[in-house]
């Protein structure tokens, strides 16, 4: 997935025409942001897909529907930071590659199973859609950086053909090799593993071919963007359930919440750390950003956004039994599954952004362990909480939350305040040629 399948040379070669390399210090551009918006319809239907099939089989489903949309985002987002997005071929062509991401979006929640009386397979519109923004990429990538053999773009593309192989087949092959519907699903799943395993593990076997970080600035952005995305995608999920129910105490209260838990999940990502992992990257070298950028930023992002799945999917829960208790007069707890993904959705993002600090930065070390100590509290509480109120549930969650934050920010001191005045005026960001 990641774009360090090597590096230059070293030797300056002249861009070919319609491509302008990136400078440092150079920010996001509307081409990308506007790339970047199609993955909020991406993550609506992705918990869109765990909603119809509510077992941990159909969760398992939407992660690996996620892993395949976040290698479509990434690999651009590696192609951008090293070729200007806002001219030229790369313009025109991620315009082209954002209608064809927006039909794999749509498709998303049909990428396992087809609705009825479809004229085309589901399945096979959101494959196709991945292979074609995929080639497209692998072709903008060869024409873009020059002295390329074939012998490197064939070992590229011999992983994505595989593959993809897999991906067609388990959108064709199960429905019509078996009869049993347990057995269609669990070789479905089984063959996107395989390929989402061969997906991402090319970027560690290959080291011949890629592309660098060269705008810290860009990149760092880049990312804290599509969390903004991810985070702004489950508040609309519970926008959207909650506009169908009656207005009442609960509903705001959860509503509250919602907003209360979401809101410092961002802080604990934007308000220092991310602010120190730039640091990281402006303060080392081109060629050494790479192994930071591809394990901190492209791989442990992936369980972040994950995690923000998962909450969006116990948020919608919560909401969905406000509605049945107003009307029914049904038991307001939540179900297993809704509750396991409600907190353990907030404790795996911070899990793997506990990971993310230590990958790239040793400033403000010590705001870590609130966040591991956050994390086992959740996790402990999970069989407490499911004998509260689904309303109750979501608002101890918000309360820990909230409560990490107030931590965070007496634990980490002067070293905060100090990150943050330096990030406001530019301290550690290098000037652009």
């Amino acid at each position: 997935m990641s774009e360090d399948d090597g590096a230059s040379d070293g030797k300056s070669a002249r861009a070919p025409r319609g491509i302008r390399p990136l400078r440092e210090g150079v920010g996001v551009t509307s081409v990308e942001l506007f790339f970047d918006l199609v993955f909020v319809l991406g993550f609506i239907q992705v918990v869109a897909l765990m909603e119809d099939d509510f077992t941990s089989h159909g969760v398992l489903n939407g992660m690996l529907a996620l892993a395949l949309l976040w290698s479509t985002w990434s690999i651009y987002a590696w192609l951008g930071n090293s070729l200007q997005a806002r001219v030229g071929l790369i313009r025109i062509a991620l315009l082209f590659v954002t209608a064809v991401t927006l039909a794999m979006a749509v498709a998303v929640r049909q990428a396992f199973t087809g609705l009825p009386g479809a004229a085309i397979s589901g399945p096979v519109v959101f494959v196709a859609c991945f292979v074609v923004v995929r080639l497209v990429h692998l072709a903008l990538r060869w024409y873009a950086i020059p002295d390329t053999r074939p012998r490197i773009v064939l070992l590229v593309a011999a992983p994505l053909f595989v593959a993809s192989v897999l991906l067609f087949s388990a959108a064709v092959v199960p429905q019509r090799l078996f009869h049993d519907p347990w057995l269609v699903k669990a070789s479905q799943t089984g063959l996107w593993m395989l390929a989402i395993i061969i997906d991402y593990g090319r970027a560690l076997l290959l080291r011949s071919w890629g592309l660098h970080i060269i705008s810290a600035r860009h990149w760092a952005e880049r990312h804290g963007l599509i969390v903004l995305v991810a985070l702004g995608e489950s508040l609309i999920a519970v926008g959207l359930t909650s506009s169908g129910v009656p207005m009442t105490g609960s509903l705001i209260a959860a509503l509250v919440f919602a907003i209360v838990t979401a809101a410092a999940l961002g802080w604990t990502y934007f308000d220092v750390v991310a602010i120190a992992a730039e640091r990281t990257l402006s303060q080392n070298t081109v060629q050494r950003r790479v192994a930071y950028a591809r394990d901190a930023y492209s791989y442990l992002h992936l369980p972040m956004i994950a995690g923000i799945m998962l909450l969006a999917l116990g948020l919608h829960h919560v909401v969905t039994i406000i509605k049945d208790n107003e009307l029914h007069h049904s038991t307001a707890r939540l179900e297993s599954l809704g509750l396991h993904a409600l907190y353990g959705g907030a404790a795996l993002f911070l899990l793997s952004h506990a990971g993310f600090q230590l990958r790239i930065t040793r400033l403000l070390g010590r705001v870590i362990w609130p966040r591991l100590i956050t994390v086992a509290l959740l996790v402990a509480l999970i069989p407490a909480a499911g004998q509260l109120s689904a309303v109750v549930a979501l608002g101890l969650l918000a309360v820990i939350c909230a409560s990490l934050v107030i931590t965070e920010v007496l634990v980490a001191g002067g070293r905060r305040k100090e990150l943050r005045e330096a990030a406001l005026a530019g301290g550690f960001r290098p000037e652009g040629p």
